[in-house]
């Protein structure tokens, strides 16, 4: 009988679940060199100077790197370097 219930229950919420997933938004893909412009605009209105914005893939991204943002599916990561 649990079991039954629990199917019921299962069941009942199945299409909330599919809704729910169907209608969630995605993450816009940004371009690297669209979202370093957009980030070297914000750091130099902070008056940030002497520094560097590089793209690096995910995957050679350094434990000591400062990374300031992800890019093309988060395939790239945007360091900052101070110099």
């Amino acid at each position: 009988m649990k079991k039954v219930a629990l199917f019921a229950a299962v069941f009942a919420l199945f299409p909330l679940v599919v809704a729910a997933e169907v209608s969630a938004p995605v993450p816009a893909r940004k371009a690297c060199e669209e979202l370093k412009s957009e980030i070297a605009a914000k750091l130099d209105a902070k008056g940030v100077k002497n520094y560097s914005l590089t793209p690096v893939k995910a995957e050679e991204v350094k434990p000591e790197d400062k990374v300031v943002g992800s890019c093309d599916s988060g395939t790239m990561k945007i360091v900052y370097v101070r110099k």
